[in-house]
């Protein structure tokens, strides 16, 4: 009704569309009608990336299929010899509520200088019940699964959520000496150990409990879905719960919006709503997956504590020596406190210091450490310099000053000079980031390495 009284205020033939009044009144039910639909899933909608002066299109293949998720691979229109120095990254988006196009800043920002994969999860309320459940021991065998599938050669990126069952199953495959064990890992404002600087996230699933939640967040997918009468935690949950950390900030927002529709500002009113269409869009949980990630990461803190069981194997991150670990964390991350993701170097024990690295950036908040300006200048610069010093490939590119040079045919890495002062490098297990003269982000490496 409010969409229909919108259009009747908004056409020109009605006199009032010319009115303050009719501005008002169709700004005020633009406003209610987004803040109560149903957002559906949104696209990547990435049709090409710029590689230097060229644009060159972009495809999108489903490679690897599972009831729960697909793994797209963003194909490129290029020559076999032309993607040969270009390392395969595996993006693996969170499963927590939104959906992986909120990875579109991210695929976007490394699709110049990569093959890049994501694992585009599923709505748990379209996923039928005869396929089965699907739990966080689950996640980890996809995980491993998709792994296989690119046989090793890949380096594999976790933001947020995925930190913790990527990190089990590297630390798994690694222990069973398997061949496909991923290059490099970076993990992004990922949860390893939640009581290092605890965030209302942290506090609120150690109050509640898993019991609480199964009583008071569980719910039932209804008919007509085709997941009808499976156990979920709705997306629209977990949207509220992430709103209402900064419920003044979208409130404003929509303020905001109302006074650039009634003053005919199209321009900033179509970046509200391209924000928020990506933002509002969400998914629901299996209830065992969601339920087993807060016991096993929020509640019982299993991983540090050295007791985390895949399948009642344990899960031992000290096995890792091959793959290379990178941690990066925001300063102003109010969903995953500073030191939580960068806990994991504590126990990568058996992984030598040459092959640790840690990125922090104090001005930048969750969702700026994988989109966004600083993500684009300044972590996704760090990122493929990381990857191309681990990768087979950079036998073709033997040197930094040879990565520097070819940088700057690539606008990903443009802003990154190994040989400026762009970054500082110190031994991973600093306390406190060194320094940065040249940049907002601070980067610590091995002393051997300074």
């Amino acid at each position: 009704m409010a969409e229909s009284v919108r259009y009747l205020f908004e056409s020109p033939f009605n006199p009032l569309a010319h009115t303050p009044v009719g501005r008002h009144a169709a700004a005020a039910c633009e406003v209610f009608e987004r803040t109560t639909r149903r957002y559906k899933k949104p696209t990547f909608g990435l049709p090409q990336t710029q590689i230097g002066s060229r644009s060159v299109a972009v495809t999108e293949d489903v490679v690897w299929q599972r009831p729960f998720c697909n793994l797209i691979h963003f194909r490129r229109d290029l020559a076999p010899e032309e993607r040969e120095g270009d390392p395969r990254i595996l993006l693996v988006a969170p499963m927590s509520g939104h959906f992986a196009t909120l990875l579109r800043g991210t695929v976007e920002a490394l699709l110049p200088n990569h093959e890049v994969y994501i694992t585009d999860w599923q709505d748990a309320r379209a996923v039928a019940r005869d396929a089965g459940p699907f739990d966080l021991a689950d996640y980890i065998d996809y995980v491993r699964d998709m792994l296989r599938f690119l046989r090793g050669d890949v380096h594999v990126f976790a933001v947020c959520q995925p930190a913790v069952p990527v990190l089990s199953a590297v630390s798994l495959m690694e222990e069973d000496g398997d061949p496909a064990t991923p290059l490099s890992m970076i993990l992004a404002g990922g949860p390893i150990d939640t009581r290092i600087s605890p965030t209302a996230v942290n506090r609120m699933a150690m109050e509640r409990g898993t019991d609480w939640l199964r009583q008071n967040v569980i719910t039932v997918v209804p008919w007509p879905h085709e997941g009808a009468g499976r156990n979920v935690y709705p997306g629209f949950l977990q949207l509220t719960g992430f709103m209402s950390m900064n419920l003044d900030r979208h409130a404003n927002a929509h303020k905001d919006l109302f006074m650039h529709l009634v003053h005919g500002d199209g321009d900033s009113a179509e970046k509200h709503r391209a924000f928020y269409d990506e933002y509002l869009a969400v998914m629901d949980l299996t209830e065992e997956f969601y339920l087993d990630t807060i016991e096993t990461v929020f509640v019982r803190h299993a991983l540090p504590q050295g007791e985390m069981r895949h399948r009642g194997r344990r899960v031992d991150p000290g096995a890792i020596r091959r793959t290379a670990l990178m941690t990066i964390e925001g300063g102003k991350d109010d969903i995953t406190g500073v030191g939580q993701c960068r806990a994991a170097h504590d126990l990568v024990t058996g992984l030598d210091d040459g092959r640790k690295f840690h990125l922090e950036c104090p001005e930048v908040g969750h969702y700026g450490i994988f989109n966004g300006s600083r993500f684009r200048n300044e972590i996704a610069p760090a990122v493929a310099q990381f990857v191309r010093t681990f990768d087979p490939r950079a036998e073709l590119i033997p040197t930094r000053s040879a990565v520097a040079s070819r940088a700057k045919t690539m606008p990903a890495v443009a802003a990154y000079d190994p040989a400026s002062v762009a970054f500082t490098f110190a031994p991973a297990n600093d306390v406190a980031p060194v320094t940065e003269p040249a940049s907002a982000c601070a980067a610590t490496r091995p002393a051997s390495e300074a």
